[in-house]
């Protein structure tokens, strides 16, 4: 019967790479999922929206010739 050697840099190493493919799974579905919903009308686009609430005045200053 033959058995695995496993160091704490191997364990760290497989503990890493578990994080990251369930770090990358999350993020990648976060993005498809909002596309999906935009691409169906569910959710707003975002970028419509992003400066209807900032009022710009001119200033006395930016008017002077």
């Amino acid at each position: 019967m033959h058995f695995l050697y496993f160091d704490p840099g191997l364990g760290a190493m497989i503990i890493q790479a578990v994080v990251a493919a369930v770090a990358g799974v999350i993020l990648f579905s976060k993005g498809l999922m909002y596309k999906i919903k935009t691409l169906l009308g569910f959710s707003k686009n975002q970028e419509e929206n992003m400066y209807d609430d900032i009022e710009i005045k001119d200033q006395d200053s930016e008017n002077k010739q």
